[in-house]
């Protein structure tokens, strides 16, 4: 179970650094689009489909790295006045139910993939490519999500397991 985890978490990883390639490429991209435009050139026609794509694949990338590092946002006023019993239930609950969205939406973003993969239609905007590039990286991240959530759910690691003390503490 440990070598599995490690392994996920070196995917996650990777996929994270990856990300940070893709914000790196949206900046020069942007950067050269508005030298062009403010110099007179016309810029490339492309510029804006990349972006918009890159941002999509910054999203799922990272998304995984975000769950394993208890990096999006939570809000625990309510449940840090709770009893320990009923916190330890609700996170159980949440999970749970973090594990069958992210399912859940990996199923259906597969089962788009799939679609476009057979129709091989383009998506055309800028620059013409595959539709099913747009839904590549869904299926993966949100089983990784997922998978994220199951580490929490038996008990690897707690989403909640910060001491409330530093935060004060550091206000």
């Amino acid at each position: 179970m440990l070598a599995l985890d490690k392994a996920i978490e070196q995917v996650t990883t990777t996929l994270a650094y990856l990300a940070c390639v893709i914000v790196a490429c949206i900046f020069v991209n942007i950067v050269i689009d508005v030298s062009m435009r403010t110099l007179g050139f016309t810029p490339p026609s492309f510029t804006l489909s990349l972006v918009e794509y890159a941002l999509l694949y910054f999203a799922m990338l990272c998304a995984p790295y975000l769950v394993r590092h208890k990096g999006h946002v939570t809000i625990e006023a309510l449940v840090s006045v709770l009893p320990p019993a009923i916190q330890k239930f609700l996170a159980k609950l949440v999970y749970t139910a973090s594990i069958c969205v992210a399912l859940l939406f990996a199923y259906y973003s597969l089962e788009l993939f799939l679609e476009a993969w057979e129709t091989q239609e383009p998506d055309v905007r800028g620059i013409d490519m595959p539709y099913w590039t747009l839904f590549l990286p869904m299926p993966i991240c949100f089983l990784l999500v997922a998978l994220e959530f199951a580490r929490y759910l038996i008990g690897i690691d707690s989403y909640y397991s910060y001491d409330l003390g530093e935060v004060k503490d550091s206000v």
